[in-house]
């Protein structure tokens, strides 16, 4: 957990990493993590606003979105064990039912389990400021890698990272495409995108809110299982390949940052 010397210095280390670490095979990349977040900062309700300036004082949601994917870089291994949160892996091919009870029953820490344990955490008054700040960044991403469909990819290609492919001629893989290149496509900043995005019914905001976690999950398996048929190796990916899944992206961030301001509500009314 972060010790109370550590902020000043993990300020500094933001702003460093944020230049010199290249941004594949995280997810979202930097832009698409913080349009997550920012769309949720919208949509706190009064009391969440207040009880998450105790833990992040005046900083926003954005601000955060993307330290995970930074301390990948760690080299004391501090937060090595942290790594296997970011994803799950599961076959292709199936139904909601099996999907469901594979996800239920996945070993180990994973990106499922630990939305669960981080909002516990983040709820949990007897632990420290700290650590439930640090919890509530941990969530912050998590619940943006759920909605990047190849972090609920198969094992076999790790996520897309394997598939090869090009994207307007230059070197790339699936995962970084969606990581990165369809979101820095679009040519916005995070609070433009965040802004052009955040125009949902209250009735559509409520539709994608109350639907269960493990929907959540399922939801993105059956985008990745789109990419997947419609991606194959080598594929030569340009000004169409946008056209066909630029909708999916738009209501995966979406999805994204309502569904982190109704877990953080929740928590916090």
């Amino acid at each position: 957990m972060l010790n109370s010397c550590s902020k000043k210095f993990i300020k500094t280390l933001l702003v460093l990493l944020a230049f010199i670490i290249p941004l594949s095979g995280f997810s979202w990349g930097i832009t698409g993590h913080r349009v997550v977040a920012e769309i949720a900062q919208n949509h706190l309700t009064k009391r969440a606003k207040k009880e998450l300036k105790k833990l992040l004082g005046k900083e926003t949601l954005a601000e955060w979105a993307n330290w995970p994917d930074f301390i990948k870089s760690d080299t004391t291994n501090t937060w090595k064990h942290t790594s296997q949160w970011h994803y799950v892996n599961m076959p292709g091919g199936l139904n909601k039912e099996d999907y469901i009870n594979t996800l239920k029953n996945l070993q180990g820490e994973n990106l499922y389990t630990e939305i669960t344990t981080l909002k516990n955490q983040i709820a949990n008054s007897s632990l420290t400021i700290e650590q439930r700040k640090t919890a509530l960044i941990f969530l912050i991403h998590l619940i943006g890698d759920l909605h990047q469909p190849l972090h609920v990819g198969r094992e076999e290609d790790l996520g897309g990272n394997k598939i090869k492919v090009t994207w307007f001629d230059e070197p790339s893989n699936i995962h970084k495409v969606w990581d990165e290149s369809l979101v820095d496509y679009q040519q916005y900043s995070y609070t433009e995108y965040a802004a052009i995005l955040n125009k949902a019914s209250k009735e559509q905001i409520k539709y994608w809110q109350n639907t269960s976690l493990e929907n959540w999950f399922y939801e993105s398996y059956e985008i990745a299982n789109k990419i997947y048929a419609q991606t194959p190796a080598g594929s030569k990916l340009k000004y169409r390949y946008n056209y066909i899944f630029v909708d999916d992206l738009n209501n995966q961030l979406l999805k994204g940052g309502l569904r982190l301001a109704k877990i953080l509500n929740e928590v916090f009314d």
